[in-house]
């Protein structure tokens, strides 16, 4: 594998680092802690971040793309379309047929690319539960699609600490620092770096929690995420509107990224 001297990371809240937060309020995420490796072994490297909350598999073709086939990078990640498998509806054959089309764009610029597999729901709440057998197909295409194009693929479906809900904020959207770290650690592994960490340790065992807490959690999450997203659907708003992206040019890291 050649050097890795710059890194372009496109796609939504995931890439962007929802909910691994700095203490200036900014989102690190895997994203970033995977630059910071690459960049303390690396001289010159270079990151850019396109990632924007709330897109869809369309909006980070039409807004991201065009900025990878531009910068050429030696290292891209392309993680889209999870956006549409939670909307109300989706066609999952056709937003795979639309995500090969992308994928096509982004190895064409002869970077090595990684794209991702779907968390498995399987264990999260009930309503998100209902998506696992669109995730499970989605996640299969978007396999098959990496093999047709030359890609590798992350696989997050298998990540066993991430069935836990401590790995997960409090939107059960969104990983914690703990599940960013884990991913990153993850994709260092895919790429064949060397780490001193294992993204299989499992977490600390958990004391049992009474039902009457998980029914009174479950309600404070229908009540502060749910039926806000609901609204703002309704309403034709998305997550994203009005955020741009956080790092939009390869550039070399700040000293303390």
């Amino acid at each position: 594998m050649r050097p890795i001297s710059s890194f372009l990371a496109l796609g939504d809240s995931f890439t962007e680092g929802l909910d691994d937060w700095r203490p200036d309020g900014t989102p690190r995420g895997w994203a970033d802690r995977l630059a910071e490796h690459l960049g303390a072994r690396q001289p010159g490297f270079r990151y850019a971040n396109l990632a924007v909350r709330g897109k869809l598999l369309d909006q980070v073709v039409e807004d991201q793309l065009p900025v990878a086939e531009r910068l050429r990078p030696d290292l891209i990640t392309f993680c889209a379309g999870g956006n549409d498998i939670i909307r109300f509806s989706c066609d999952t054959d056709d937003l795979a047929r639309r995500f090969d089309a992308a994928l096509a764009r982004v190895s064409a610029t002869g970077a090595e690319v990684l794209v991702f597999t779907g968390f498995d729901l399987g264990r999260m709440h009930p309503i998100l539960r209902r998506l696992r057998g669109r995730v499970a197909c989605f996640n299969e295409l978007v396999r098959a699609s990496a093999e047709r194009h030359g890609s590798t693929v992350v696989d997050l479906w298998g990540m066993a600490p991430l069935a836990d809900p401590r790995s997960w904020g409090r939107d059960r959207l969104h990983l914690t620092a703990e599940g960013h770290r884990r991913v990153a650690l993850r994709v260092l592994e895919t790429l064949g770096e060397p780490v001193t960490d294992d993204w299989r340790t499992p977490l600390p065992e958990m004391a049992p929690t009474p039902w009457h807490d998980w029914v009174r959690e479950d309600l404070r999450w229908m009540r502060d995420f749910v039926m806000p997203y609901v609204h703002k659907r309704l309403r034709g708003r998305a997550t994203g509107d009005g955020y741009v992206p956080k790092r939009p040019e390869l550039l070399p890291l700040d000293p303390v990224l």
